[in-house]
């Protein structure tokens, strides 16, 4: 048995910088991974869609939004294969550059295989090729992530479906492209392959169409997509799936009490993510599951068993890249540096890359009457906006959940272009404690996104 002083199991946002910063301090460190270095964000999340995003924001330009600058172009096509072949060049630097970074770390030896736990602290790491070996270690941290949730649904198994992962790959657009599951990957995916010139549906089985977001956003997000030519089914409940042909399906679905049917070339699920906790085994090294066999941590994410931390997707958290990276700053402040950081009232900013974009933080106005907090709430429509004016990006609103007694922002919704970054300087302002008031006259740059928060606050004292 080969022994360790910390064993990291994944190389995601949170196990590859901690592996780094305890070897460098010093600790014998090996770091588990069994397939690619750099987790879901370099190989199937943010890095390549946010690249086909890219792609499908300049068809959307080529295929007519540019008119309206007065650019007219008279034809282009989607070259797939390239779109494709771009993404793939940019993942593989990043997933190179983040092994490379890796494997010239002192201290830190990165082994390829699948790892198993045999016992307390013991673990089994069976490699693609060769025979498995046993390591321990007195620390263990788990950064393994999830997986696709497959719902049951009748004739599923007839149907050769896609997910998050493997629609990266395809060779041709769809021709008729069926989404099951209305949440932001479905959106962003949806709206891409609309703009590839796919016939999209979604269909969305949530009670309310974006149900964590606010009424007022989610019908604008719903009000864009359908007008680029998106059909949306929501609420909708699939009930089960036909083949017609090798290359054609039909789903059965219900709406408003009554059976429809439409049909497809292609089904993308995006039906959401379950623990896959269940190839680790952590029960034989005794440690504590939730109901959704998700790892049970504390606040400092250390579970039952001391010596054994489990970060990001792993514990159930938020899955967001920056908090799998915020769970690695708390585990490594706090064992390296004797700090006394914890999950307990970070900020949860995230982002749906839709174009326009979604930037979230805080509560919602839903949120903030459910609480029966004093609140105001501030709106600023995208069109009256000088920098989207300017450049032709008036779709979305902001919006502003304030204390009407302190003046502090609860939080803040930024549908419209640069969405997350106009977000984050509402999180920064929250994080600070700046009032509505200071930001009302705050001097930004002029012309910039930014600056529509002095007219934002504005329509507080109108």
């Amino acid at each position: 048995m080969r022994k360790y002083d910390a064993i990291i199991i994944g190389s995601g946002q949170a196990g590859t910088p901690l592996a780094k910063k305890l070897a460098k301090a010093g600790l014998k460190t090996v770091l588990i991974e069994k397939r690619w270095v750099g987790g879901t964000c370099i190989n199937d999340g943010c890095t390549p869609t946010k690249t086909l995003i890219a792609s499908a924001k300049a068809a959307f330009m080529a295929a007519g939004k540019s008119n309206d600058l007065g650019i007219n172009i008279e034809k282009y096509t989607i070259d797939l294969k390239k779109i494709i072949q771009r993404k793939d060049e940019i993942v593989q630097s990043f997933r190179e550059g983040s092994e490379k970074s890796l494997k010239e770390t002192e201290n830190l030896e990165l082994l390829f295989g699948e790892a198993v736990f045999t016992g307390p602290k013991i673990l089994s790491v069976t490699p693609s090729v060769g025979s498995a070996t046993e390591i321990t270690a007195d620390k263990i941290f788990i950064d393994t992530g999830s997986r696709l949730k497959v719902p049951a649904i009748p004739g599923l198994e007839q149907v050769p479906y896609l997910t998050s992962t493997t629609i990266l790959d395809l060779k041709a657009v769809p021709d008729k492209l069926l989404i099951l599951g209305g949440g932001y990957i479905g959106l962003e995916y949806g709206q891409m392959f609309r703009r590839f010139d796919s016939a999209v549906t979604i269909l969305d089985s949530s009670p309310r169409f974006l149900r964590k977001e606010d009424e007022d956003i989610a019908t604008e997000i719903r009000n864009f997509l359908e007008a680029e030519g998106l059909t949306i089914y929501s609420p909708a409940e699939a009930l089960r799936f036909e083949k017609i042909t090798d290359q054609e399906y039909s789903l059965i679905y219900k709406q408003d009490n009554q059976e429809h049917r439409t049909n497809f070339t292609h089904l993308l699920l995006a039906t959401g993510r379950q623990s896959q906790n269940d190839i680790l085994k952590p029960e034989m090294a005794g440690i504590a599951l939730t109901e959704k066999n998700y790892i049970q941590v504390n606040e400092g994410l250390e579970t039952n068993i001391a010596g054994i931390y489990a970060l990001g997707e792993a514990n159930g958290g938020p899955a967001f890249t920056h908090i799998s990276y915020n769970d690695y700053v708390i585990v490594a402040e706090n064992l390296l540096h004797e700090g006394n950081l914890s999950t307990v009232g970070r900020p949860l900013p995230y982002c749906m890359f839709t174009d326009p974009q979604l930037g979230r933080i805080g509560i919602t106005e839903n949120q903030a009457k459910e609480k029966k907090l004093n609140v105001k709430i501030a709106k600023l429509p995208l069109a009256k906006v000088a920098r989207a004016i300017e450049t032709g990006e008036t779709q979305g609103l902001i919006k502003a959940v304030v204390d009407a007694d302190t003046k502090q922002i609860l939080g803040a919704a930024v549908l419209g272009a640069e969405g997350g970054e106009i977000m984050s300087v509402l999180q920064m302002a929250m994080q600070a404690g700046l009032t509505y008031e200071q930001l009302q006259t705050y001097i930004f740059a002029h012309p910039t996104y930014a600056e529509s928060l002095n007219n934002l606050f504005m329509t507080l004292e109108a």
